[in-house]
């Protein structure tokens, strides 16, 4: 069977519809998510002057000298701020212990909500980080913030469509995601001439799973982005015209106990008529709150649940000690597994 990521209107969800076209929209992203574990998705409502002003903003921001990017950088455990070309090397999220070299090329911004979005909460300000923004694009907060507002909305959505196809309750989720760990990382894959000496290492973003319950993913449409099929062998993804793509993260793979997996996926360097050009995307990531412990559902448990219970705090920040402080995760053995039988000949 050909590789494919199927194309979704959820606008059944997102501007009212009957239970009908609910349902049928329930089951085509549950055959998604077991079968490819991305999907387009069509009907978001987000409007098109939202997606435009915040693409300006990404390119002023990447535009800016390095010098200046690089007064916005944090510490690794903080995941706000700049983070400069190959300082991330996203497959140690993994444990892979050959990809022990920084060599992921992105440069990224990363933006998220913070402990002072939920006053009365006593939320643990590792996770909850305050936002750094740029003090020489005043515009860039008001754009960037529009469109993060609209994608944790899609991201939210999602998680009532996933209640539907996983035959649970509505709003089932709800209480997992009432005051989440939300990131926006927004990517910028571009080589400078001379800045980067291409090797056979080299990648824009080294292959890897995400972290949390789902990702809502904008992008240029320029070729990068390959998913692992089914068949072992690394597939070209790029969106089609008005979509988004939507992908599983890791604590969605252990709630369903793999009945929908966390896809691996990776970004290559973009080649047009033989030469590198510039690539741009924006990862929405819905992890859930901190404190939530995340074990099996008992509808997918079946002979018995292949991951231990752990909470999201603790699994994020396992993951992102490995891809931005260079500690090889050793709590993903499933996943390296999936990435080594990728990498064989």
């Amino acid at each position: 069977m050909a590789f494919e990521v199927p194309v979704i209107d959820i606008s059944a969800y997102t501007a009212g519809g009957s239970a009908a076209e609910r349902a049928t929209v329930a089951r085509q992203v549950d055959e998604a998510a077991r079968t490819v574990g991305f999907m387009q998705i069509r009907g978001h409502g987000i409007a098109a002057p939202t997606l435009d002003e915040f693409a300006c903003a990404l390119d002023e921001f990447f535009a800016l000298a390095p010098e200046v990017k690089h007064r916005y950088r944090t510490p690794p455990t903080a995941n706000r701020g700049y983070s400069p070309p190959q300082s991330e090397s996203l497959s140690l999220s993994l444990g892979v212990a050959s990809a022990t070299r920084m060599n992921d090329y992105f440069e990224a911004f990363n933006i998220g909500n913070t402990a002072a979005d939920f006053p009365g909460l006593d939320l643990p300000p590792i996770d909850y980080a305050e936002n750094v923004w740029p003090a020489e694009l005043p515009a860039f907060q008001d754009r960037v913030s529009a469109y993060y507002r609209e994608a944790a909305r899609v991201a939210h959505t999602m998680t009532t469509v996933f209640a539907a196809a996983l035959d649970l309750p509505d709003g089932y989720f709800d209480r997992f995601i009432d005051h989440p760990l939300e990131v926006m990382r927004m990517n910028n894959y571009a080589l400078p001439p001379g800045a980067v000496e291409l090797d056979g290492e080299l990648k824009g973003m080294g292959e890897h799973t995400d972290y949390g319950i789902v990702t809502v993913l904008w992008a240029d449409q320029v070729p990068g982005l390959q998913v692992l099929g089914a068949d072992r062998r690394w597939h070209d993804v790029q969106p089609a015209d008005d979509a988004l793509l939507i992908n599983l993260g890791d604590l969605m793979a252990r709630w369903t106990n793999e009945r929908w997996l966390s896809t691996l996926h990776r970004v290559m360097p973009p080649i047009v008529d033989g030469a590198i050009t510039r690539r741009r995307s924006a990862a929405f990531f819905l992890d859930g709150n901190a404190e939530a412990v995340i074990e099996t559902l008992p509808s997918c448990v079946g002979t018995g649940s292949r991951y231990a219970p752990i909470t999201v705090g603790e699994h994020i920040r396992t993951k992102l000690a490995g891809s931005r402080a260079g500690q090889p995760n050793t709590n993903a053995p499933r996943e390296a597994a999936r990435v080594l039988a990728a990498n064989e000949p």
